[in-house]
């Protein structure tokens, strides 16, 4: 069972998320498009392609294709039936359907360079926080030394923990975030 807080946390921790409302609904967008929302009476709904959206019905018993004027553009399912985990894979596929190519390129060659060996941050930072330094092009400590803490907590994904454990492990260097103007 999932929460409106797991869903917002999925949502905005990808590039150029935001929140607003549509409708009444807490609803999240990638540039102004929308790719997942929450009614009021506990339903996210995602755009996804209409193989993603397939894909979820069979996963999921209790969802539904969403359908828009006789147009299906998605899935929706009650939050209390899916686990965060398929949340987050179905927000994401959402995202991925909504934003512009390039962003979506820019994300995967993020995770990519997330998984390939020669960078050398540390894994305790957390998979959300090394794919935003790896988008960031900061794939190495050195690069996020010549950064700043308040730098590096506006990336999304990038939290206190991660910076706490990035500069632990650049303090183990003799290395140090450069210092707030």
């Amino acid at each position: 069972m999932t929460t409106v807080t797991q869903l917002r946390k999925a949502a905005l921790a990808l590039p150029e998320a935001e929140e607003g409302t549509h409708f009444g609904m807490a609803a999240f967008t990638v540039r102004g498009k929308g790719f997942a929302s929450v009614t009021k009476d506990g339903y996210v709904q995602l755009r996804l392609p209409h193989d993603g959206t397939e894909a979820a019905v069979v996963a999921h018993p209790g969802g539904e294709r969403l359908v828009r004027g006789g147009t299906p553009i998605g899935f929706r399912v009650p939050l209390a039936e899916i686990n965060g985990k398929d949340l987050n894979a179905l927000v994401r596929a959402a995202w991925r359907e909504r934003a512009p190519k390039r962003l979506a390129a820019s994300l995967a060659a993020a995770e990519s360079a997330a998984d390939a060996p020669g960078g050398d941050l540390p894994a305790g930072i957390g998979r959300p926080a090394t794919r935003a330094l790896c988008g960031a092009g900061l794939t190495t400590l050195e690069r996020v030394a010549a950064h700043t803490e308040s730098e590096l907590l506006a990336l999304h994904g990038v939290g206190p923990k991660a910076v706490r454990v990035l500069a632990e492990e650049l303090d183990r260097r003799g290395l140090g975030l450069r210092r707030e103007s």
